[in-house]
This record gives structure tokens, C-alpha cells and sequence, in this order.
């Protein structure tokens, strides 16, 4: 399938709604955190919507997302595949992280490694399992992020194609990103004519 292009420069009108994403260890909370910053909007962390303790999914996860991103602008990681249609039928942007494969992975490992070493707590009391768990577990991260490395390949133009007002950024690499963030992203604001409440 041929990739779909890339739109950087169209004019927008007030009031974004954001989408971020990538594959684990690409930088999608990093930048979505720190555009949300730049547009003085609200960042909505899915990561911490979705996980309860022990890592449960939260049964109040899609009712929490179509709240917080029923109005007013936001910038969210487009993640999980319950809640990408709803996602992606209210963002008026969907800026893809498509850096390379050996970038993201080392990234993901050392982010992996250093929150296990160091116990660090992550959304509702949850820490990285022990690493063991990489070669027993196929859910583990670092796992299901070599496995489905591809996937945003399919998920991307797909979104596209059913929200033809969907307008698409597209990221290679790390300085791409940043000239981005500081040319081009305090300009954002959303596709004149998109349905706000679309839903």
C-alpha cells in the first residue's frame, strides 16, 4: 500500500484537536505533553485512562475518552484500538511518528529497562513486570511493539480514508520532529468546515 502523503502547510482555523501517533517507543506522550504545552490545550493521556491496577483496563475507559474529547480543543496519542474510531472521527489533525524501527526500539527498551530497574510507578500504582516476562508474556511491550511494528502502515491510511477532514502529518526522524514542533506546530489549529461534534 502505497504511503499517504503528507500535508504540512494547509491553512486551519481555531480550535485543534490533536491526534499523535507511533509505535511504543516513538515519542508519543513526549510530544504529545509538550504540543499540548505549546497550544496551551489540555493533554489527554490515554495510557493513564486505560490502565488500572494490575494493569486492568478501567471499565470507565471509552466513557472517559468521549468525555474528554467531546469538545474544546486536546491533544491525545491515538492508541487503542477501541478507542481510535472515536479518536480519529473528532481530530481535525493526526500527526504520525513513523521513525525508524532500530530507533524505537532502543528507545523502548531503555525506557523498558530503566523503569523496571528503578521501580518506577506508572498510572494507578502499576510498575514494568520483571524483564523475564519479555520471553513469556507476548503482550509485554517490547513484544507486541516488534510484532505489530508495521501496523500504523494500515491503521493510518484507513483513518484517512473514513475521515476524508482528517489532515496528516507525517514524522521520519527525530530532527524532523523538532523542526516541526518549531516551525510549523505553533501554527496549528483545526481544517476550516470539520464537524466539531462528530462522534
Amino acid at each position: 500500500m502505497a504511503p499517504p502523503p503528507d500535508d504540512r502547510t494547509a491553512p486551519w482555523s481555531d480550535g485543534c484537536r490533536v491526534l499523535v501517533a507511533g509505535r511504543s517507543g516513538s515519542g508519543k506522550t513526549t510530544l504529545a505533553a509538550r504540543l499540548a504545552t505549546l497550544l496551551a490545550v489540555p493533554h489527554v493521556e490515554l495510557d493513564a485512562l486505560h490502565h488500572g491496577p494490575a494493569w486492568t483496563p478501567r471499565p470507565e475507559f471509552l466513557a472517559d475518552v468521549d468525555r474528554l474529547t467531546a469538545s474544546g480543543a486536546w491533544v491525545a496519542e491515538w492508541q487503542y484500538a477501541d478507542a481510535r474510531p472515536l479518536l480519529a472521527a473528532r481530530a481535525d489533525v493526526l500527526v504520525w511518528l513513523d521513525l525508524s524501527f532500530p530507533l524505537t526500539l532502543a528507545r523502548l527498551v531503555r525506557r523498558t529497562v530503566r523503569r523496571r530497574v528503578r521501580r518506577e510507578v506508572l498510572w494507578n500504582g502499576n510498575v514494568e513486570p520483571p524483564l523475564r516476562t519479555i520471553w513469556t508474556d507476548p503482550e509485554h511491550v517490547v513484544r507486541y511493539m516488534v510484532t505489530h511494528r508495521h501496523k500504523f502502515h494500515e491503521l493510518v491510511p484507513a483513518a484517512l480514508a473514513a475521515h476524508p477532514r482528517l489532515r496528516l502529518v507525517r514524522l521520519r526522524s527525530p530532527r524532523e520532529v523538532e523542526r516541526w514542533l518549531a516551525e510549523e506546530a505553533p501554527r496549528l489549529t483545526a481544517r476550516p468546515g470539520h464537524p466539531r461534534g462528530a462522534s
